[in-house]
């Protein structure tokens, strides 16, 4: 079995948010990347845990960005991926990167496509389902559990009010979330590993963008905190009811 695993590089939760070009670019100075966590501590830990059981798995990486990413890339293999795919360009259109991923998943015949139920700075969640019908395949989202018992895939994936199990055959893509695997660290025989594992620069395939970023804003300033004196809970009652307006 083939497993190519979606990551995507993110801010770090910690980083100061800032703008430019007049509000039209992220700012990365002084900005600490990580990988996805979605990607990381779901799609990619549980592809290890399934080649962990199974050898024959192979698990390869694919990411949409430019040289800037290969420290992402190495730590995504350190975890234990086999070897990785560098799709060359800064796009970032949801319908252009799904059709660079559907364009190596066709090419490589891959059995399982593995991606995070969203990125951490877009909060999309559109990908997966993008790459699913450029391939005509079926896609489960938002998952939490996956098995694989007599060549099917087992996937649990929350509903409202429960969870829903699906019985699906190969090739299928799957968006994963909190529930599917534990996050793991690279130990030192992985990391120095990594450094030799193939990572392939490819360009990309010819494809379509929908969507451009007109403007980002910061959300407005919090407000200072008014304290009322426990004596005029009337105050209070007054506040909530004509400022906050909440009652």
């Amino acid at each position: 079995m083939k497993i190519l695993v979606c990551i995507s590089k993110t801010p770090d939760t910690t980083a100061k948010i800032a703008f430019a070009d007049n509000n039209t670019k992220f700012s990365a100075d002084g900005v600490q990347w990580i990988i996805n966590p979605y990607d990381e501590w779901y799609s990619l830990v549980r592809a290890i845990e399934l080649k962990e059981a199974d050898s024959s798995i192979n698990i390869h990486l694919i990411n949409i960005g430019g040289s800037d990413n290969e420290p992402i890339i190495r730590k995504a293999l350190a975890l234990g991926g086999d070897e990785a795919i560098r799709v060359d360009t800064d796009k970032n259109d949801s319908f252009y990167i799904a059709s660079q991923i559907a364009h190596i998943a066709k090419e490589g015949n891959y059995d399982l496509i593995l991606t995070g139920k969203e990125t951490i700075d877009y909060n999309g969640s559109s990908v997966g389902a993008m790459v699913a019908e450029l391939l005509d395949t079926p896609f489960i989202s938002h998952a939490t559990k996956f098995n694989i018992e007599s060549g099917n895939a087992i996937v649990v994936r929350e509903i409202e009010g429960g969870e829903e199990t699906n019985k699906v055959a190969f090739p299928l893509v799957v968006s994963c979330q909190k529930g599917m695997a534990e996050q793991r660290i690279p130990n030192m025989k992985g990391i120095m590993g990594a450094r030799t594992k193939p990572l392939k620069v490819v360009e990309p395939a010819a494809a379509e963008e929908f969507t451009a970023v007109a403007t980002f804003d910061l959300p407005p300033a919090k407000a200072g905190v008014k304290l009322v004196s426990p004596e005029t809970p009337e105050e209070l009652v007054r506040l909530l009811h004509e400022e906050a307006k909440v009652i």
